[in-house]
């Protein structure tokens, strides 16, 4: 169905290739898995399938890329749309009209599809996807998960023999990349789709995958079975990193298979030392820098957060987690202030009276003066950048925070301390995933804000970026500030986070350590708590730090 006959892409003022002498084979109904570090060409394979490189992107493509018996080279991407059909990793970036199903019809228009055919499609899509109460719904008031649906469905309605998705869980919840999945799944076991699949979240899709196709870096291409790749890939899922410490083989690729391979560990790991945190938690807890009481947000008379109380301390890490559209980055708006509130109040400790009930409320300040108290990271930062180079950006932050007056850290010198490296004259929306989000934290930083919200800030990092972020996230609660992250990685919850906020349809329903909250709930649990329940393990680190690996081989 594609293939790939030594493909070299190369572009303008780059050093070395993107990809080099892509020998590749992908045969109908099959589901490959693209894995590897953010900047490694993922995107750059994906694109080459649909002729979007070199047609769109620019660059230089050399060799040949044939799909269902058409080459790129003569057929740009407007001539293999009834072919392939492409979902990105922002579906903003992809919408052309204003309601649900106008999205999901408009594929099929600009095909000359029948008008009872396409009745037929959207009406099969908003099923197979969930989608049918929001049919009417305008896309901006989406949450970012619905968003990610309604993308994934408006390919779906044209009937593609081939389907590339770059990231399509990244703004879903457990719960609604479960379903995503499996109608991706059933497209492939019943109808014979082809499908290339590129995620950070490999933990969500490796149990899906009939291959994978992994990029180490150096723009050569690895394919194989899972099990094999994985057994030596340099970025591997939570399952295959317990497999790896404990010595299984072949490595488990799904939590039941893995469950079954863990029996003797679990015995092992019962008779051993309990875990160590995966983040000290301090003994004495800090001073509570916010305060909300009742805090309701509505829009258009509905209740997206409905009578919320929450306190953050200083030196805490909060995982702010719920399906989507439960209400989590309406909350944090409010509480940053620049969010609707329908009523109920918030006030934070300007730092002189901390622990005090009294404080101001950034909702009544200057926008200046309320990032002084409260910063918040959306969910795409890319939003808070409009200049034309990373210096200019930092040099905007340091005027509007008054670094000289004031004494503070200046922009650069937070970002140097977040990712060292980054060059002053390049172009913001040039960066990784990573350096955008690091821009950005340095940023609001430069503020000096008391408490940190960030909004979906894994979006895009693999997860040796998230390890970066853990660290930064870790530093920041160090200096006693308090950072409430909402998210649906389950993974980096359990890494990052002291402590676990669920929200449902507005209201809070669970509020406590992240060990007791997470491992209790089986759609919340990462995977190493789900293979060694009931045991308090959430990490394969916690595990590789407790058990000998004498004993973990055994």
């Amino acid at each position: 169905m594609i293939t790939f006959d030594q493909v070299t892409v190369e572009y303008d003022g780059a050093d070395e290739p993107v990809l080099r002498e892509v020998d590749l084979t992908v045969e109908e109904g099959e589901l490959c898995l693209v894995v590897g570090h953010t900047g490694v060409g993922k995107s750059t394979l994906l694109g080459a399938v649909n002729g979007l490189v070199p047609h769109f992107t620019g660059g230089t493509l050399y060799g040949t890329v044939t799909v269902d018996g058409r080459t790129t080279a003569d057929h740009p991407p407007r001539e293999l749309a009834d072919v392939v059909g492409v979902v990105g990793q922002d579906p903003l970036d992809g919408f052309v009209t204003d309601t649900v199903e106008e999205e999901l019809a408009y594929a099929m228009e600009q095909l000359a599809i029948s008008p009872a055919v396409m009745r037929k499609r959207v009406e099969e899509t908003l099923d197979l996807l969930g989608l049918a109460d929001l049919r009417h719904r305008a896309l901006y008031e989406l949450s970012g998960g619905q968003q990610q649906r309604v993308a994934i469905g408006s390919v779906l309605t044209a009937h593609p023999r081939v389907l590339v998705l770059d990231e399509p869980t990244s703004a879903l919840d457990p719960t609604a990349a479960e379903e995503v999945l499996a109608a991706v799944t059933r497209l492939v076991h019943d109808l014979g789709v082809t499908v290339l699949l590129a995620e950070h979240r490999l933990e969500r899709v490796v149990q899906y995958a009939d291959r994978v196709i992994h990029l180490p870096g150096n723009g050569l291409v690895v394919s194989g079975a899972p099990a094999d790749i994985f057994t030596t890939s340099s970025i591997a899922p939570p399952i295959v990193e317990l497999g790896r410490a404990a010595h299984w083989s072949p490595l488990p690729l799904s939590v039941r298979d893995a469950r079954r391979a863990a029996a003797p560990l679990r015995t092992s790991l019962a008779a051993a030392a309990p875990p160590p945190p995966v983040r000290p938690v301090p003994e004495t807890p800090g001073p509570a820098l916010l305060t909300a009481r009742g805090v309701t947000v509505a829009y258009r008379g509905v209740a997206a957060v409905r009578e919320v109380d929450l306190d953050l301390r200083g030196g805490e890490i909060t995982a702010l987690m719920g399906r989507n559209g439960s209400g989590k980055s309406s909350l944090l708006w409010a509480l940053q202030g620049s969010g609707p509130r329908k009523s109920g109040t918030v006030r934070v400790s300007s730092g002189k009276a901390a622990g005090s009930t009294k404080g101001s409320d950034p909702k009544s300040l200057s926008a200046a003066e309320a990032r002084r108290l409260v910063g918040l990271v959306p969910q795409t930062p890319t939003d808070l950048l409009y200049l034309e180079s990373v210096e200019q950006e930092l040099d905007q932050a340091d005027a509007e925070s008054a670094v000289g007056e004031g004494g503070g850290l200046s922009a650069r010198a937070i970002l140097d301390r977040l990712a060292p490296g980054i060059d002053g004259a390049a172009h913001p929306r040039d960066l990784s995933e990573g350096q955008k989000l690091a821009l950005v934290l340095a940023i609001q930083l430069t503020a000096a804000p008391r408490v940190l919200l960030l909004d979906e800030p894994t979006r895009g990092l693999d997860y040796r970026a998230k390890a970066q972020l853990v660290a930064m996230v870790d530093e920041l609660a160090a200096e006693g500030r308090s950072v409430v992250i909402s998210t649906h990685d389950v993974e980096f919850a359990a890494r990052a986070a002291d402590r676990v906020v669920v929200m449902a349809e507005g209201d809070i329903v669970a509020d406590g350590p992240t060990t007791e909250v997470i491992v209790a709930s089986p759609v919340f649990a990462p995977q190493v708590a789900k293979i060694l329940a009931p045991l308090p393990y959430l990490t394969a680190d916690q595990v590789a730090s407790v058990l000998p690996e004498e004993e973990a081989g055994a």
